[in-house]
């Protein structure tokens, strides 16, 4: 991963903690979470741009959500749907910029 989509993660995993509400998430937080996260995963899929720290950060939600850590399942989706967006951006992003370095 280059520094700049590096860059690009770890601002938008910290524009998530910022938002993260103050109450207490629920098990219906954390499905909404886990869904968002999970259908920019697919999306990444479909771009062929899917990252390992993606799914880790998935499999931490979920089991942070069978152990009943519904704060920590939330904060794990929401990093996973940031992780995934970055790698949205990287695929699509990377698309065009190729044509900018083709040696002519």
């Amino acid at each position: 991963m280059s520094r700049a989509m590096k860059c690009i993660a770890f601002a938008a995993i910290m524009l998530t903690a910022t938002v993260m509400p103050a109450r207490a998430a629920t098990e219906a937080d954390f499905k909404a979470a886990f869904a968002a996260a999970d259908a920019a995963e697919k999306e990444a899929g479909r771009l062929r741009n899917q990252w390992t720290t993606t799914e880790a950060a998935l499999a931490a939600a979920k089991k942070a959500a069978e152990t009943g850590n519904f704060d920590q399942a939330v904060k794990s989706a929401a990093e996973a749907e940031a992780l995934a967006k970055a790698s949205i951006f990287q695929a699509t992003s990377e698309k065009q910029r190729w044509k900018a370095m083709e040696i002519r």
